[in-house]
C-alpha cells in the first residue's frame, strides 16, 4: 500500500516545513516523527494541543505514521467546551510542544512534549531512509477526529480515514496542478481542515514545502512570496487585509502578482474584495468549498475562471446534487471518498446526516449552467423566506460591501408577522463618527438586485462577530 506521505518515505533532503526560523526537510521530518511515532504504538487515541508551531505538525505526522488517531484541539477553546472533546474523545495522551501551558481540563492526561532540540532531546537524529513508524494503515481507517464548531449543540468529533485525506489532496494536485514544486505560505490555525490537512498535510504528501506565518501578516506573505513561496492560502478576513493594504504597498502587490496560486476559503469572500485585488495584481482568487465532514468538495481550478461568488464544480471522484430545488436553490449533497465515516459516539447523528449514502451538507447553493456551484449560504442561517421569495444572504452582504461608507456587512432574517422573515443588515461604517443613513443603504441595496431584497432595519456595530478561521458568527448577531 503506497504511503500517506511518499517524500518522507523515500527520506527527501528537500524542504518540508518551516516555522520562522526554524525548519525541517522531509528526511529530518521522517526521523523525526518518526522517534515520536515509536513511543505512539501502542496508543489508542491521542490529543494534540494544536499551536502553530513546528511540534504540533510534527506531532500529528508521528500520529499518523504509528496509524494511531490524533484529536486536534484548539488552544482557544474554552473549558466546558474542552471538557466535552476530552470526554467524547477519550484520548491516552496528549502531546504538546515544551513550554506550553495547559488548561486544567487536560491535568488528568499524560503528557508528552514533542522536544525537537535542546539537551536529552530524542528527537532530529540522523536522517533516515526508510519509511518510519508502523505500516501503512488500511484506507478505512480513522486518522484524524476533527470537532466541529458546535453551532447546533456540543461539538461533534468527525472521524476522518486516511481514504479521505489521500483523495481530498490528490483531487487538489488534479486541480491545482499541484506540485513538488510548490512552496506554500499560510498563516491559518493548525487545529482544522483548511489549516492542517490542506495547510500541511497537503505539502507533505506531493513533496513541496509549507512555510507558516505564525501569525498573519500582509508583511509576511509579500516576504515569502518574494523569496520563492508560490501559493497563498488563506480566509476571507485575510484576503480582506490584503486588500485594503494593497494600495499603500507596491511591493506587496508586486509580490502576489508573481504568485502561482492564491487560495481562499472556509467562507466566502466579498465580491468587492475579489475585484480590488484583481486589479492591484492582476492575479484572481479562486476559491473552494468543504467542511469537516466532507473535506474538499468543489475548487475553481488553476487557469480556470476565479468567477467571484462561486467555488467552481465539483472535484474529482466527488459527486454533488443540490436537493430540494426552488427557484434554482436547493441544499448541497455530496457523495464520494472525501467524505468522514462518522460522528465519534453519535451514530443518531450519523445516521441523521446522510440520505442514502449522499451526506447532507446543509449549505444551500445554485449551480451554473457549466457546473460552477454558487454558495447561498447555510440553511439554517444565510436562508430568508421574505414575502414568498427564498433570498441568499450572501448576494445582499456584497451589494453592502460595494458601499463606500460600509467597511463590514452582514445580513440575517427575523420573524415578521407580516413578510415571514425581515432582512436585518449589521454594519460596521468605514467611518464610525458618520455612519450611513439606513435608508440609504437600503435603497443601494433595492437598485443592484430587486426590492425584495432591501434590509428591512439596519444596525451599526463596532465590530462582527467573527470565530477563529474569521467566519461572522450570525447566531451571536441573532442572539
Amino acid at each position: 500500500m503506497s504511503p500517506l506521505f511518499p517524500a518522507l518515505a523515500a527520506g527527501s533532503p528537500l524542504p518540508a516545513l518551516r516555522f520562522g526560523d526554524r525548519s525541517l526537510t522531509h528526511a529530518e521530518l521522517a526521523a523525526a516523527a518518526g522517534a515520536s511515532a515509536a513511543g505512539l504504538a501502542d496508543t489508542r487515541r491521542v490529543a494534540v494541543w494544536a499551536t502553530p508551531t513546528l511540534e504540533t505538525a510534527v506531532g500529528v505526522v508521528a500520529a499518523l505514521l504509528a496509524g494511531v488517531p490524533a484529536v486536534p484541539l484548539n488552544p482557544k477553546t474554552g473549558e466546558r467546551e474542552l471538557a466535552h472533546i476530552l470526554a467524547d474523545s477519550a484520548p491516552s495522551l496528549v502531546l504538546a510542544e515544551p513550554g506550553a501551558e495547559l488548561p486544567p481540563a487536560l491535568s488528568d492526561l499524560p503528557r508528552a512534549d514533542i522536544a525537537l532540540t535542546g539537551p536529552g532531546a530524542p528527537l532530529v537524529p540522523e536522517p533516515s531512509s526508510g519509511a518510519p513508524g508502523a505500516p501503512e494503515p488500511p484506507p478505512e481507517a480513522p486518522a484524524l477526529i476533527v470537532y466541529t464548531s458546535g453551532t447546533t449543540g456540543p461539538p461533534k468529533g468527525a472521524v476522518l480515514p486516511r481514504r479521505a485525506i489521500t483523495s481530498t489532496l490528490d483531487a487538489l494536485e488534479d486541480a491545482w496542478q499541484w506540485t513538488a514544486d510548490d512552496v506554500l505560505v499560510h498563516a491559518l490555525p493548525l487545529f482544522h481542515v483548511h489549516g492542517l490537512i490542506l495547510g500541511i498535510l497537503g505539502p507533505l504528501r506531493r513533496g513541496g514545502e509549507v512555510r507558516h506565518l505564525g501569525r498573519f501578516s500582509t508583511e509576511g506573505v509579500a516576504r515569502e512570496l518574494e523569496s520563492g513561496a508560490t501559493m497563498l492560502f488563506g480566509v476571507p478576513t485575510m484576503y480582506h487585509r490584503i486588500a485594503e493594504a494593497l494600495p499603500g504597498d507596491p511591493r506587496l502587490a508586486k509580490a502576489l502578482a508573481g504568485a502561482r496560486l492564491l487560495v481562499s476559503g472556509s467562507a466566502a469572500l466579498p465580491v468587492h474584495d475579489h475585484e480590488r485585488i484583481a486589479a492591484a495584481t492582476g492575479r484572481g482568487v479562486i476559491e473552494r468549498y468543504g467542511m469537516t465532514e466532507t473535506l474538499m468538495s468543489t475548487s475553481v481550478r488553476a487557469g480556470g475562471e476565479p468567477r467571484p461568488g462561486t467555488v467552481g464544480p465539483p472535484l474529482k471522484g466527488v459527486e454533488l446534487r443540490l436537493v430540494d430545488e426552488s427557484d434554482g436553490i436547493g441544499e448541497i449533497q455530496v457523495r464520494g471518498p472525501n467524505l468522514f465515516t462518522e460522528y465519534l459516539n453519535r451514530p443518531d447523528a450519523t445516521a441523521s446526516a446522510f440520505d442514502g449514502g449522499w451526506f447532507r451538507t446543509g449549505d444551500m447553493a445554485s449551480r451554473d449552467p457549466d457546473g460552477y456551484v454558487r454558495i447561498v449560504g447555510r440553511k439554517a442561517t444565510d436562508l430568508i423566506k421574505s414575502g414568498g421569495y427564498k433570498i441568499g444572504a450572501g448576494e445582499i452582504e456584497n451589494a453592502l460591501l460595494d458601499h463606500p461608507a460600509v467597511r463590514e456587512a452582514a445580513v440575517t432574517g427575523e420573524p415578521d408577522a407580516d413578510l415571514g422573515e425581515r432582512i436585518v443588515a449589521w454594519i460596521v461604517p468605514a467611518d464610525p463618527s458618520e455612519p450611513p443613513a439606513p435608508e440609504e443603504l437600503s435603497a443601494h441595496v433595492a437598485a443592484q438586485l430587486a426590492p425584495h431584497k432591501r434590509p428591512r432595519e439596519v444596525r451599526f456595530l463596532e465590530a462582527l462577530p467573527r470565530n477563529d478561521m474569521g467566519k461572522i458568527m450570525k447566531r451571536a448577531l441573532r442572539d
